[in-house]
C-alpha cells in the first residue's frame, strides 16, 4: 500500500519547473518533492535545499522510493522522458503540451493503460480566476445561447529572449505555449468543434518562431476565436462572451502567475482577483442592466490536491490523458489548417 505522502521526482528546473510545478509540489500536504534531475545543482539548491538534484533522469527513474514523476522539460523531449518513467513504474505527470505530435500522445496513453499508471497533463489554466469566473456566467444561463467567445492571451514582449521556445525546433513557438492553455479551455466549455482554422505569424525581429496566433474554432451556431500575441502594448479583455440574452467581459490576467514568480506561495488569500468582469444583459424596453460578475479566486493549488487525490484515494485525475489527447488533435489539425490556408474538419 502506498504511503499516505507521495514522494515526487521533478525532471527539469527551467521558469516552469521553479516557478510552477516545485512551488505547487511543496504546497500539497500529500506531496514530498524529494528529487530533481538538474544539470544545474546549485540553482536548485539555493531554492530546495533539502531534495537531492540529480544529473540524468535515468537516475531517478531508478529510485524506489519515487511514486511520481513530474517532467517539466523541453516539448520535444516530454515523450521520451514520459516513456521512460512509465516503463520504470511511476505515475507521472508532463506539463503542456503533452507531446509534440497526436500519434505520440496515444502511444504514451497505451503505454499508461499497460503499465496501470496514471497519466496526467500540467492544464492549469483550468484554474485560472478569470476562466472560473466564465465558467459561472456561463453556466448561470444569464447569457442565454452561447454565440461567441473570444479569448485572448496578450503581452507587449518586443525583444525575443534567447529560449528554446524562441529557437527553431520541433514544439517551440507560441502556438504550442499558449495554445494548449486556450484550447483547453474551449473545449472544456463546448466540447470539441466540428472545424478549426490557424494562422500563424512570426511578427517580431529576430523571431525564428511563431509569436502571433489566431485560432477559429467552429461549433454548431457557435463561433470561438482564440488570439495571442506578444506585440499588444494596449490591454486587451481577456475574454468576451456574447449570448442570445447579453454580454460578458473579462479584463486583467490571473494573478498566479505574477505572484509565484516574484516568490509568492499560495496562502489563505491565493489568487485573489482584483478584476471583475462586466456583464451587460438585456432588460426588455428598459435597455440593458450593467453588472459586476464576481471572479472566484484562482487555484492552481487545485491540480496537485487532484493528483494527490488520485493516487491516494482512486479518484479520477484532475486532467486526463484523453483531455489533453483532445488537445493535441487541435494543435496538430491547427498546423496542418495553416499550412493549407483553409479551415480543416475534424474527423
Amino acid at each position: 500500500m502506498m504511503n499516505q505522502t507521495l514522494n515526487v521526482g521533478l525532471v527539469g528546473y527551467g521558469m516552469a519547473g521553479k516557478t510552477f510545478h516545485a512551488p505547487l509540489i511543496e504546497a500539497t500536504p500529500t506531496l514530498e518533492l524529494t528529487a530533481v534531475v538538474s544539470g544545474d545543482a546549485d540553482k536548485v539548491k539555493a531554492d530546495l535545499p533539502s531534495v537531492d538534484v540529480l544529473p540524468k533522469a535515468a537516475m531517478l527513474f531508478a529510485r524506489t522510493d519515487i511514486d511520481l514523476v513530474v517532467i517539466v522539460t523541453p516539448n520535444s523531449t516530454h515523450f521520451s522522458l514520459a516513456k521512460a518513467a512509465l516503463g520504470a513504474g511511476k505515475h507521472v505527470v508532463v506539463d503542456k503540451p503533452v507531446t509534440i505530435s497526436l500519434s505520440e500522445a496515444r502511444l504514451l496513453k497505451s503505454l499508461a493503460i499497460n503499465a496501470e499508471r496514471m497519466l496526467s497533463v500540467f492544464h492549469n489554466r483550468r484554474w485560472d480566476s478569470d476562466f472560473l469566473a466564465l465558467q459561472e456566467v456561463i453556466a448561470s444561463g444569464e447569457l442565454g445561447r452561447v454565440a461567441s467567445l473570444e479569448s485572448r492571451f496578450d503581452r507587449f514582449r518586443p525583444v525575443v529572449p534567447d529560449r528554446w521556445r524562441e529557437r527553431r525546433q520541433p514544439g517551440s513557438g507560441l502556438w504550442y505555449d499558449l495554445g494548449p492553455h486556450l484550447l483547453d479551455q474551449a473545449v472544456l466549455l463546448f466540447g470539441m468543434p466540428k472545424a478549426i482554422f490557424v494562422e500563424l505569424g512570426s511578427l517580431r525581429d529576430g523571431a525564428q518562431v511563431d509569436d502571433d496566433f489566431l485560432a477559429m474554432l467552429a461549433y454548431e451556431r457557435k463561433r470561438v476565436v482564440l488570439q495571442a500575441g506578444t506585440l499588444i502594448a494596449e490591454e486587451t479583455p481577456r475574454f468576451r462572451v456574447n449570448g442570445t440574452r447579453g454580454s460578458f467581459v473579462k479584463f486583467g490576467l490571473d494573478p498566479q502567475e505574477s505572484w509565484l514568480k516574484e516568490g509568492r506561495r499560495p496562502t489563505t488569500y491565493w489568487g485573489v482577483d482584483p478584476w471583475p468582469g462586466r456583464l451587460m444583459l438585456e432588460n426588455g424596453e428598459a435597455g440593458f442592466i450593467e453588472r459586476r460578475a464576481p471572479t472566484p479566486p484562482g487555484d492552481y493549488l487545485a491540480y496537485y490536491a487532484g493528483i494527490a487525490s488520485a493516487l491516494l484515494e482512486g479518484t479520477p485525475p484532475p486532467v486526463s490523458i484523453d483531455d489533453a489527447i483532445g488537445v493535441m488533435t487541435l494543435l496538430e489539425l491547427g498546423l496542418d489548417s495553416y499550412r493549407q490556408k483553409r479551415w480543416l474538419n475534424l474527423k
